[in-house]
C-alpha cells in the first residue's frame, strides 16, 4: 500500500469518527431541549416542619330551632307551623339579631298515619291498617348571633313563645382566616429557624425553598373552658336568661418546608 493510498485510508477513518461524533452530539442536543425553561430538580436537600397555634376568643355563636305542627290539612298545618315560627323570628330580631343571620335549612310536609286495630269479635281481631289523618309541617330555623352577651336572653325568648325543640348552641370564630393565618405564619417562622440550625451545623448554605406543603386542618380545639352547651333536652329555660360561658378556641397549624442546600 503506497503513501497515497494510506492517506485516503485514514482520511476516511477520520472522517467516519467525525460523523459519529457529530450525530452523537446531536442526538444529545435534541434530548435537552425538554428541558429547556425548567429547573432540574434539587437531589441535595433537607425538610423541615413547622408549627404554630393561635388561640381566640369565639366571637360568634349558632343554634338552631325547629317547629312542627300537625292539621288535617296541609294548609291548616302550614298556617300553625308558619304562626309559631314567626312568633318565634319576631323574638330573636327583637333580641338584635339581624336578617341576614337567620335562615331556613329546612322545610317540609309529610303525611300522618296512625296505625287502627279493626274491632274485635268473638271470632277474632282483624288485622290493623296505617290510616291518614292528616299533615305534619316542619321549618328548621338556624340562628347566628353574633352580640354573644344575647344568647342566653335569646333562648328565653323562643322558650318564651313555645318554641322547645332548641338545638345545639356552638361557638366559633367568625373571622377564621385571619386566625389560620397567624398560626400558619408562625409554623412558617418556626420550620425556618429550624432549617437555619440544620443548615449551620451541617456546615451547608440554604439555597432556595423547593418546595411547601401545609398539613393544616380546620379542626377548633376547644382551649381553657368548654364552650358548648346542650341541646333542647338538657335546657331548663327559666325566666333569668342562663350565663353561657364561651371559654376560648385554639388553631394548630402544621407545614413542611424542603430547602435546596449546597
Amino acid at each position: 500500500m503506497n503513501n497515497k493510498e494510506r492517506l485516503l485510508k485514514i482520511g476516511s477513518t477520520v472522517g467516519i469518527l467525525l460523523v459519529v461524533f457529530l450525530a452523537v452530539l446531536s442526538i444529545k442536543e435534541i434530548k435537552s431541549l425538554a428541558y429547556v425553561g425548567k429547573d432540574t430538580p434539587a437531589t441535595n436537600v433537607i425538610s423541615v416542619n413547622g408549627k404554630g397555634e393561635a388561640v381566640s376568643i369565639p366571637d360568634i355563636a349558632t343554634f338552631s330551632f325547629s317547629v312542627t305542627e300537625t292539621a288535617k290539612t296541609v294548609a291548616e298545618a302550614q298556617a300553625k307551623a308558619t304562626e309559631r315560627t314567626n312568633n318565634a323570628l319576631t323574638a330573636v330580631k327583637a333580641g338584635g339579631v339581624a336578617e341576614k343571620d337567620i335562615k331556613t335549612l329546612s322545610y317540609s310536609i309529610n303525611p300522618h298515619y296512625e296505625y287502627s286495630q279493626g274491632v274485635c269479635t268473638t271470632y277474632g281481631c282483624p288485622g290493623g291498617k296505617q290510616v291518614l289523618i292528616g299533615y305534619d309541617v316542619s321549618q328548621t330555623v338556624q340562628v347566628k348571633v353574633r352580640d354573644l352577651s344575647k344568647a342566653g336572653a335569646l333562648f328565653d325568648s323562643i322558650g318564651s313563645v313555645g318554641v322547645q325543640n332548641v338545638n345545639g348552641l356552638t361557638f366559633s370564630i367568625d373571622d377564621m382566616d385571619t386566625i389560620k393565618a397567624t398560626a400558619r405564619a408562625q409554623a412558617i417562622t418556626q420550620a425556618k429557624v429550624k432549617a437555619e440550625k440544620i443548615a449551620k451545623d451541617l456546615g451547608v448554605s440554604l439555597v432556595r425553598i423547593t418546595s411547601f406543603y401545609d398539613s393544616s386542618d380546620d379542626v377548633i380545639y376547644p382551649y381553657a373552658r368548654d364552650a358548648a352547651m346542650g341541646g333542647a333536652e338538657s335546657m331548663n329555660i327559666k325566666a333569668v336568661a342562663p350565663q353561657i360561658p364561651t371559654g376560648e378556641q385554639k388553631i394548630t397549624a402544621n407545614v413542611t418546608i424542603t430547602y435546596e442546600i449546597r
